[in-house]
Formats: C-alpha cells, sequence, structure tokens
C-alpha cells in the first residue's frame, strides 16, 4: 500500500506518516531526512541540497526524483511505503506514478494536510526534534512538550531546532510551497485519489487522531 503525505511544511506529515506506518506495517519515507542524511555526508550532492533547503528552496526535480527513485527500489517497499515530502511537484508526481506503474504497484491515497499558514508559522517556530536517527521523535514547545526540557521521552537524547525552523525560513518555503501545491493537488484529485483533512491549532484534534481517521478511510 503507497500512501502520500502531502501539505504544507508544519502541518505534521511526518508525524502522521510515522503511525501509518506503524499501523500499515510500511516504511515511512521521508524525503527531507534523506536530503539532511546526504547533506551530513558532507559530500558534493549534500553541498548542492544543502545550498537548497538551507534557503527554503526545493530541491530541483532531477534531483529529489534520483535520490527516492534509489530507496524505492530498496526490499523493505515492496509492499508499500508512506510517502512524506515527496513529490512536491507534478513532474515529481508523474514519475513516480511511472516508478511504480513499472512494478505493478500503484498510489492508493493521496493524503492532504490542510492548516492556515499563520498556525504552521507558529506550529514550526516552537518545534523541536530527536536527532537521534532510530528515533525522530518530534515535539512542540506549546502543545506537546517534552516531559523533561530539551530531552527527548522516547531516547533520551537532547532535543534539537533544526536551522531552518526559523520564521523567515518558513515563509519562504510557505510561499513556494502555495505556488506549487495547486498543480499537484489538483492532479490528485482528478485521479480521485485526493484525501483533505483540515486542522487546526485550537482544536482537541491529535496526530493519532487524524492517523485513526487516515487507517480508516483507507480499509473500508
Amino acid at each position: 500500500m503507497y500512501v502520500i503525505m502531502l501539505g504544507a511544511p508544519g502541518t505534521g506529515k511526518g508525524t502522521v506518516g510515522n503511525l501509518l506506518s506503524r499501523e500499515l506495517n510500511v516504511p515511512h519515507i521521508s524525503s527531507g531526512e534523506i536530503f539532511r542524511s546526504y547533506v551530513k555526508k558532507h559530500g558534493e550532492i549534500g553541498k548542492k541540497i544543502d545550498s537548497f533547503i538551507s534557503y527554503g528552496r526545493l530541491v530541483p526535480d532531477d534531483l529529489a526524483i534520483e535520490l527516492i527513485e534509489k530507496r524505492l527500489q530498496e526490499t523493505d517497499v515492496e509492499n508499500g511505503a508512506i510517502l512524506d515530502g515527496f513529490p512536491r511537484t507534478l513532474p515529481q508526481a508523474k514519475v513516480l506514478d511511472t516508478m511504480l506503474k513499472n512494478n505493478n504497484k500503484k498510489i492508493e491515497v493521496a493524503v492532504n494536510l490542510s492548516l492556515p499558514d499563520e498556525e504552521i508559522i507558529s506550529r514550526i517556530v516552537t518545534r523541536r526534534t530527536c536527532p537521534n536517527p532510530m528515533c525522530r521523535e518530534i515535539y512542540n514547545l506549546d502543545y506537546n512538550p517534552p516531559k523533561v526540557e530539551g530531552i527527548c521521552n522516547k531516547c533520551g537524547t537532547k532535543l534539537i531546532q533544526r536551522s531552518d525552523d526559523n520564521e523567515e525560513t518558513v515563509k519562504e518555503r510557505l510561499k513556494i510551497y502555495h505556488q506549487i501545491s495547486e498543480n499537484i493537488i489538483d492532479y490528485y484529485k482528478n485521479k480521485d485519489l485526493l484525501y483533505t483533512v483540515k486542522l487546526n491549532n485550537s482544536s482537541n484534534t491529535t496526530t493519532k487522531d487524524v492517523a485513526k481517521e487516515i487507517k480508516e478511510y483507507l480499509l473500508k
């Protein structure tokens, strides 16, 4: 089962995607984590990626497609995956369809998490992340803080604020997202694959609630 997580930065795609991954027993593939892993390696590809993401810009289609295609060739995705952050553009979506079709696979649903921009900015600048690659738990200082300040509840690692989790970069990312999102949302809507979940910071809806709703929709 292949599920795509759509939505602007800060809507909770990663957290919901991780929950769905556990519920559906398929890998959660985050393009952002893949890109950041290359940046940490400090190679030529990493330097190229960093020149885009550090300023809130999209990684070019050809490079994003190359790296995600490599990941989708690994054996653990034979039965599906939760794709978080890819595709982000119409060309990426079309290439992904071809990749899957060539292996007799297909997208089951494209989940669109929708949240007002001002609430997204508030979420991201107060977000803290566990850098442990085996954990990657995400917290929010306002509505989901760690039990011990600055420490991950699950693994005890010191939490970090990602370098791109600042208001200026977030606004740039949102500007770019809105410029490209309409086409890709329409693409999946026209294929009758789009499922939109409207969110807001003031409701009592948790990411677990959202993941449960999506799972129920998938298993109808």
